[in-house]
């Protein structure tokens, strides 16, 4: 596992990203979110290392939107407290996607999409709506999500 720092800007286990500086500062972006907002840390490690909620993640793209990604994982992060779940992927063409699970019955769940700055939507998400963000450690961020209708297990 590794920390990542949300006053810098590293690169470390992103430096195959085509976008490895703008996905760098979106994950640190992600980390001062949650250090602010949950007091945590942000660890990240490896896919095969948390292969159960890359699976868990991917089942519910399939099942939900019939969304598959080409682009290699290259780091899982997973954010776990009493009333939320909620893991991010970082995948090599600059995309972070993250499931906001309510672990309370008829509570928030969604999916969400984070592109970082220089990189174009991937195929599988051409129809969708995209906001923007400014942010000083990522430059623009461009968002969008669904929400999660079905029922999907936690790992």
């Amino acid at each position: 596992m590794t920390i990542v720092s949300y006053t810098e800007i590293d690169q470390a286990g992103l430096e195959s990203s085509p976008v490895a500086p703008a996905l760098a500062g979106l994950r640190a972006h992600e980390a001062r979110y949650f250090a602010t907002k949950y007091k945590s840390d942000y660890n990240t490690a490896a896919p095969s290392d948390r292969a159960d909620v890359v699976a868990w993640v991917e089942e519910i793209l399939r099942s939900e939107r019939d969304i598959e990604f080409a682009s290699p994982i290259l780091e899982v992060f997973v954010y776990e407290d009493d009333e939320l779940y909620w893991p991010t992927l970082y995948f090599q063409d600059g995309l972070a996607v993250n499931v906001l699970w309510s672990k309370a019955d008829g509570g928030k769940r969604a999916v969400g999409f984070k592109l970082s700055e220089g990189m174009n939507p991937p195929e599988a998400l051409s129809a969708f709506k995209w906001a923007r963000q400014r942010s000083k450690l990522a430059g623009e961020i461009r968002g969008s999500y669904f929400v999660i209708k079905g029922e999907h297990p936690l790992p």
